[in-house]
C-alpha cells in the first residue's frame, strides 16, 4: 500500500452517502494524532466565547476533575466515530452527550458554533501542519458528519457544507470573542492538565509550546501575553517538519481510535459508555441547579 492509496480510496466515495466512512478513515487512519491535537485547539477556542467559558467555570469541572472532563468528552465523540450513529453503543454515547447539555442552559447559538470548529478547526490544523491537506472529498464528509451529530443533538439549523461552517466560525469569533475571567480559569486549566500529562521539569516547555499555537484573536480573548516570535516560529517549524516526516511513513494499516490515546487516563481498568460524562454535583460550590430531566433527544 502507498502513501496516497488511501487518499485514492476516499475520492472514490460520496462525501453524502459515505461521510461516516471517509471521515472514520481520516480520523483514525490518516491523521490520528492531528485529529486529536486539532481537536483539543477546537475546544479550547470556545472558552473564548464568554458565555460559553463562564458556563464551563461555573460548572467547576475544570477546576475540580478536569482529567474526567477531558476524558469523558473524548471517549464519547470517539464512540460515535468508531461505532457510528446507528449502533447500540453510538446512540448511547448521543444520550450521555444531550443529557450533559440538558443540565446547562446553553444557547443553540453556542452549540452550532461549537459544531462549527469541530469541523473547520481540524481542516486548518491540517492545511498549516498535516502531511497532506484535507481533500474536499473531507471536509464535506467532516461538514455532512458533524451536521448528522447536530441533528441527533437536536441542534435547529446546523450548517450544511463545510463552506457554511467556516462561515459561521468566523462570524461568530469575530462577534462573541471576549475577556472573561471564568474564559481565562478554564484555558488555563487545560493548559495545567496537558502540562500534567509530561514530566514536571517539561511544563514550561508545555505551556510555551500551547501558547504558541494560539492565534491573535484568542491571546487578545484570554489576555495572555503573545510569546516571542521566535517560540512561535520555532514550534509552528517543528508541527510542519513533524508533518513532512509522516508523508515519508508507509500508510498506517489498523485504526487508531481516541480511546487508545495515552492523554485517556482516567479508565486503565475499561469502562462504560453509559457510566461516561460530567454532571451537576449537588453542593458543589460554583454548580448551577440542573434543569428538570426531559426526554431524550433523537438518537
Amino acid at each position: 500500500m502507498h502513501r496516497y492509496d488511501r487518499l485514492k480510496e476516499i475520492l472514490r466515495l460520496d462525501p453524502e452517502k459515505d461521510f461516516l466512512t471517509i471521515y472514520r478513515m481520516s480520523a483514525t487512519l490518516e491523521f490520528p494524532w492531528d485529529h486529536t491535537r486539532a481537536l483539543e485547539l477546537a475546544l479550547f477556542r470556545t472558552y473564548a466565547v464568554p458565555s460559553i467559558g463562564r458556563l464551563l467555570a461555573e460548572t467547576a469541572e475544570f477546576g475540580t476533575r478536569p482529567q474526567k472532563r477531558y476524558d469523558d468528552t473524548s471517549l464519547l465523540l470517539d464512540a460515535v466515530i468508531e461505532h457510528g450513529f446507528d449502533s447500540d453503543t453510538g446512540r448511547t454515547a448521543i444520550r450521555r452527550i444531550n443529557r450533559m447539555h440538558r443540565s446547562y442552559d446553553i444557547s443553540d447559538a453556542d452549540m452550532r458554533y461549537v459544531l462549527s470548529t469541530f469541523v473547520v478547526v481540524p481542516a486548518r490544523w491540517l492545511d498549516a501542519y498535516g502531511w497532506r491537506r484535507l481533500s474536499g472529498h473531507e471536509r464535506e464528509a467532516s461538514a455532512r458528519y458533524y451536521a448528522t451529530l447536530g441533528r441527533h443533538m437536536g441542534i435547529p439549523d446546523v450548517p450544511e457544507g463545510f463552506a457554511a461552517y467556516e462561515r459561521c466560525l468566523d462570524a461568530y469569533e469575530a462577534e462573541h470573542f471576549g475577556w472573561d475571567p471564568g474564559g481565562r480559569a478554564v484555558a488555563d486549566s487545560t493548559i495545567d492538565l496537558m502540562a500534567s500529562w509530561y514530566p514536571e521539569r517539561l511544563a514550561p516547555l508545555v505551556r510555551g509550546t500551547s501558547l504558541a499555537l494560539l492565534d491573535g484573536p484568542l491571546l487578545d480573548a484570554f489576555r495572555y501575553a503573545p510569546p516571542p516570535p521566535a517560540v512561535r516560529s520555532l514550534v509552528r517549524g517543528a508541527l510542519r517538519l513533524r508533518g513532512r516526516a509522516v508523508r515519508l511513513l508507509p500508510p498506517r494499516r489498523t485504526p487508531h481510535f481516541g480511546r487508545q490515546n495515552r492523554e485517556v487516563k482516567g479508565y486503565r481498568d475499561g469502562y462504560e459508555v453509559a457510566e461516561l460524562g460530567t454532571f451537576p454535583v449537588p453542593g458543589l460550590a460554583g454548580c448551577p441547579v440542573p434543569r428538570p430531566p426531559g426526554g431524550d433527544v433523537h438518537e
